[in-house]
Formats: C-alpha cells, structure tokens, sequence
C-alpha cells in the first residue's frame, strides 16, 4: 500500500529536477557575451594552412534591415549606420573562436571561425574594413556580418582565422586601425578618432 506514496515522492523528485533544469537553462541563455577569445577557444590543431586563407572581398550587398536597427545591450542604446559611410578608428581588436563557431550572428549567417568575418557594434551589416595590427603593420580584409563586442575598451572583434593573420591569436587582443572600405566616389575617411572612441550613443 506505499507503493503510491513512493512514486508520488519519485515523481515529484522528477518534476523539481525539471525546474532547476529549466531555470539553469534560462539563465545560461542570459549571458549576452560569453567570455571571446584566449587560447581555449582556439581550434587546437587548425585544419590547414590559414595563412592561405584569401582576404574577404569586397562587393556591393543590400544592407540587412534587421540587423541595423538601433538596439541596447547593457543599458547602452547602439544606433548602427544606415549607409556606408567613412569610418577609421583606432583601438582594440579581440577575436572569437569555437565557443561561437556555427552560432547565428545578427545577420543570420552562421558564424564560421575560419571566414574573415567581423563583429562590430554600428558599422553597417554587411559592410567592409581593413584592420591593421598597429604593433606589426600586418593588415587584413574583413566582412562586418555580426554585432559585438560589448566591452568599453573594444571596438572590433575579429574570426579566429583573422586573428591569426594579423598575429595576435595568443595574445587575444591588440591595437588595431579601422578604416572602412567604401565603393569609389565615396569621400576619403576621416582622421582616427582618439583611442578607445565609441560611436555608440547612450
């Protein structure tokens, strides 16, 4: 005659493992940007040769309307351009590995780790810019097709595989140039802003 009571115990057991399984859940899906870059997010044996990977090319694309209407990330309201423009700026680069790869980015393409891709906070998606490693000089060609990063100090935030092609993989930042590449006809960019300026609007 216990058998009742110790299924309902079982069941009820059951349900509140449920809860706190749906609640870890929710609140993992909380965090708006887990923790980008560092060597355990790298792939740990690249699948070849990454040097060989060719620059992004630039081309006209219609912007994606979705992806460029003013937002808010913790507490801070973006307001993304609605055209190509000039932009150069100086600060610093961080790039994301795995943790990300195959992840839809605000485009709503999948995020590809060993594209030459780029996350950036208001400069129109898509859109393109050269990042240059001001400690070396070494400069790569970039597609815009994600939002990020959200930290005060940064301004882009690069694919792993961009990254390695400017040369700071391990390091997992650096200072970099900005500079947008417009189709011709558009006026040159204008001179580099202060270190560490934002263009995002509170």
């Amino acid at each position: 005659m216990k058998r009742p009571a110790l299924d309902r115990s079982y069941a009820a057991a059951c349900a509140a493992r449920a809860l706190l399984l749906v609640a870890f859940t929710a609140l993992a899906g909380c965090t708006l940007e887990p923790s980008r870059g560092g060597r355990d997010d790298g792939p740990g044996a690249p699948p070849g040769n990454l040097d060989r990977i060719a620059d992004a090319r630039p081309k006209s694309e219609p912007l994606n309307p979705g992806a460029n209407s003013p937002y808010t990330v913790l507490g801070r309201k973006y307001v993304p351009y609605q055209s190509l423009k000039p932009y150069r700026a100086r600060g610093i680069a961080s790039w994301y590995g795995r943790k990300f790869h195959g992840r839809r980015t605000s485009s709503g393409e999948r995020y590809d780790m060993y594209a030459m891709t780029a996350a950036h906070t208001v400069l129109p998606i898509p859109s393109y810019v050269r990042v240059t490693n001001l400690s070396n000089g070494h400069s790569v060609v970039v597609r815009v097709n994600d939002r990020g990063p959200f930290h005060a100090e940064r301004i882009i935030d690069l694919s792993y595989t961009a990254a390695h092609k400017l040369g700071f993989v391990n390091a997992g930042s650096a200072q970099v140039e900005v500079e947008a590449i417009l189709p011709r006809g558009t006026a040159a960019a204008p001179e580099p802003p202060p270190l560490n300026s934002m263009t995002a609007l509170r």
